[in-house]
């Protein structure tokens, strides 16, 4: 894999962020009998907040995206698309990793929703998120991130 980078997302960069969603939930949506082209897009449109979106690129090719909104008790893992000619090589692995290990994640209480049967859920489980509930379309988990304790001795 060659070197991914990571950059905070801008408006403009709504659409390509919205049709690769349609991309990435199309076989998920249609299983469970709920994708509808343009509403997909439009969910993504209304939520969308580039504060808090990354933009995942390989060689400047546009690779993905991840939404991380800080909340009150820690954060929301959002808008995680990886396109899938990308998929199963290890960038969602990689990127969650990076994230997941910033010092001011650790300690704190991410939470994310899953599509029942998407193929993601084995990759948050591996990285130890676990089930607080579901229901028929999604899969709600959370992870309280390990901190790393220090103990400063004074003199």
């Amino acid at each position: 894999m060659k070197q991914l980078t990571i950059r905070q997302s801008q408006n403009s960069d709504v659409e390509s962020i919205a049709n690769l969603r349609a991309i990435v939930l199309r076989n998920d949506l249609t299983r469970l009998g709920r994708f509808d082209e343009e509403k997909v897009r439009q969910r993504f449109r209304d939520a969308f907040d580039s504060v808090h979106t990354w933009i995942i690129e390989e060689d400047s090719f546009f690779v993905g995206c991840i939404a991380f909104k800080p909340k009150l008790d820690g954060y929301l893992l959002e808008h995680f698309y990886i396109h899938p000619s990308y998929q199963g090589k290890g960038v969602g692995s990689q990127i969650l990793k990076n994230l997941l290990e910033q010092n001011h994640v650790k300690g704190k209480h991410v939470t994310l929703n899953v599509l029942q049967g998407s193929s993601a859920r084995r990759l948050y489980e591996r990285f130890g998120f676990k089930i607080e509930r579901e229901d028929p379309i999604d899969v709600y988990m959370y992870l309280i991130v390990e901190g790393h304790s220090k103990t400063v001795e004074r003199s």
